[in-house]
């Protein structure tokens, strides 16, 4: 889909009323844990102040219901001003007359947050007079959520029937150039390596890119659904009994148009998510769950992913937050950062994947890594967003 960008508006003098995601974690300290969705939004953020614009953000935090203290943006106010390098005004709510004062104070080249927007659930329910409040701050509208871009909120499709300017901002057109590009155009081999732990979440994902892919690599706990599809023994792993024809039938299919579908041949198991108590073996026996993929999947997995043109990967390998079955993410991670040190485009799916590749120290060897977990899900399953369809 084409969009219009920022490039090509003029933003100086004007209010620019621009979405962002900044649902990042963070304790009731105000301590963040990871800020790479504050820095995403940097270059765009810049772009708009550099050229004389007055920036006013818009974002929500969590899922709250009501004002909840401990979601307040005035942590993230704090941490955009530090990697800003400038103050950051902070408005205590979305709306109202004190905001619109603020709105009126801001200078050229100055940023304003307001509160978190899903305080008022006339964001979610996507409400008429809302947006129209909201969009009364802007003269320009720019999305820059792709985390969000796949909900039609008040803030990511209402305001934009009432500020006729629009463009997507940086980060989002840079995650529509990779997820877009991947299924459209791919440098191949393209390999495809799904995991995580529901087969539920990825149907419609495995669907469409197992037409497109030459190679789908399927590990974590959805793996053993097609395990088990297929008669394998897979103890008290999880298993997701409502797809097990969808999963015989994906096989099916790649066996019929000649895809490689890659399963793990081997795991790492334990009868509790006991580090002490681990064994490998080829098969997982009554009372036993596999937690990681065992060392002949990761050498047939990598051999794998080093052929490749352009990989997409969604989904860890096991349950990765433990060390003990940390290992066959680490390694699919270490395979993905080489096979793009040597010329592959790497894309790595939001969330978990995200969380992984960042906490493997990896995030600098891969060509794109998602800020949007539902919302690149829901692109590459070939859905229109409802808040990049908007733009237009």
């Amino acid at each position: 889909m084409s969009i219009p960008t920022l490039t090509n508006i003029d933003v100086r003098s004007k209010r620019v009323l621009m979405r962002v995601d900044y649902n990042v974690p963070i304790d009731d300290q105000g301590h963040i844990f990871d800020d790479t969705r504050i820095k995403a939004s940097l270059p765009t953020l810049k772009h708009i102040l550099d050229q004389g614009g007055r920036a006013i953000l818009m974002s929500h935090l969590g899922r709250p219901k009501g004002i909840v203290e401990s979601l307040r943006l005035k942590p993230v106010a704090e941490r955009l001003a530090a990697l800003l390098g400038a103050h950051v005004h902070y408005a205590t709510d979305s709306i109202g007359e004190g905001v619109e004062q603020q709105v009126a104070q801001l200078k050229n080249g100055a940023c304003l947050l307001l509160e978190n927007i899903r305080f008022y659930a006339e964001e979610t329910n996507n409400d008429e007079t809302f947006a129209r409040t909201l969009a009364q701050f802007g003269e320009v509208y720019v999305n820059d959520a792709f985390g969000a871009a796949h909900r039609a909120h008040a803030s990511t499709e209402g305001v934009t029937h009432f500020i006729p300017i629009r463009a997507a901002g940086f980060l989002m057109q840079k995650e529509l150039d990779y997820l877009a590009g991947a299924v459209s155009d791919p440098k191949r081999p393209f390999v495809v390596i799904l995991g995580g732990a529901k087969v539920s979440d990825k149907i419609a994902v495995t669907q469409r890119l197992i037409e497109i892919a030459d190679t789908l690599i399927i590990g974590g706990g959805m793996a053993y659904t097609f395990l088990k599809s297929q008669g394998g023994n897979i103890g008290h792993s999880l298993l997701d009994e409502e797809n097990l024809s969808f999963a015989a039938e994906m096989i099916n299919k790649a066996k019929t148009e000649n895809k490689s579908l890659l399963l793990p041949i081997d795991h790492v198991i334990a009868e509790k998510f006991d580090p002490e108590d681990t064994r490998i073996t080829s098969q997982v026996p009554d009372g036993w769950m596999g937690l990681d993929i065992g060392p002949e999947t990761r050498d047939q997995f990598v051999e794998a992913i080093e052929q490749a043109g352009t990989i997409l990967w969604n989904g860890p390998m096991g349950v990765f937050e433990n060390a003990a079955f940390s290992g066959g993410t680490a390694q699919i991670g270490q395979a993905v950062a080489q096979a793009t040190d040597h010329g592959a485009v790497s894309i790595v799916g939001g969330g978990d994947t995200a969380t992984a590749v960042n906490l493997l120290g990896l995030k600098s060897r891969m060509s794109h890594i998602s800020t949007g977990g539902g919302a690149s899900l829901e692109l590459l399953e070939g859905r229109d967003l409802p808040g990049v369809k908007a733009l237009n």
